[in-house]
């Protein structure tokens, strides 16, 4: 069961998100998970440039490690999103990232796949960065299993530690444990339907000049 963590935090594991995400990866590997990291932040991401190429042949041109972690998202079973809040938002390395999947999203290609999110901030609004990242999982075809957020308590600490790292470590066993059972969240059907439609729709009239997603979807039925 391979589980990939996609650490938005300038900071890498060194910051309070990373603290969070270790508590989140302690049960994923409790749950029996293979955990590989990824930070962003190291990876040198490159703002997408609006070249279409990944639409017309599926490989994004840039000379940076995108090719290779999206290769690692199609490969795994289940990923994670961690990233602070940055004016209620992602940080500028997890935005980037989402930026350059615009072509796993017009194929939904993570469908199949299972999706936890953690998030940390200065002093709130941990929802709306979390409903974000669950948006953007959703778009890729990903199932949300659940989120953990809090604000910060100090360096690498966050009030109600016990409970909050319950929590995480609870999310984490829970990732694990949908990957395992093939879990079905039909709350979230409705969106995953609807997204799917439009997707089709957006490549059906762009379908001279996106052959790949054409192609893909023709596929896909």
């Amino acid at each position: 069961m391979k589980i990939l963590a996609l650490i938005g935090s300038p900071r890498g594991m060194q910051g309070n998100t990373g603290r969070l995400l270790e508590e989140v990866l302690a049960g994923v590997r409790g749950g029996g998970g293979e955990v590989e990291i990824v930070s962003l932040a190291q990876a040198g991401m490159q703002p997408c440039v609006a070249c279409d190429a990944c639409h017309r042949t599926g490989i994004c041109p840039l000379p940076d490690d995108y090719e290779s972690i999206k290769e690692q998202l199609l490969g795994c079973d289940a990923f994670i999103l961690a990233s602070p809040n940055y004016i209620f938002s992602v940080t500028a390395q997890m935005k980037t990232f989402f930026d350059r999947c615009n072509g796993l999203i017009h194929c939904m290609a993570l469908d199949g796949k299972y999706a936890a999110l953690v998030e940390t901030s200065g002093s709130g609004d941990d929802d709306e960065v979390l409903a974000y990242m669950a948006h953007v999982a959703g778009t890729l075809g990903a199932l949300t299993v659940g989120s953990v957020g809090s604000a910060q308590a100090g360096v690498r600490t966050f009030p109600n530690e016990d409970e909050l790292y319950g929590r995480a470590r609870e999310l984490g066993g829970a990732l694990c444990a949908a990957v395992r059972e093939k879990r079905e969240f039909p709350e979230q059907d409705a969106f995953r339907q609807a997204f799917r439609a439009r997707m089709q729709g957006v490549v059906g009239y762009m379908q001279e000049y996106w052959p790949f997603e054409r192609e893909f979807w023709q596929k896909k039925g």
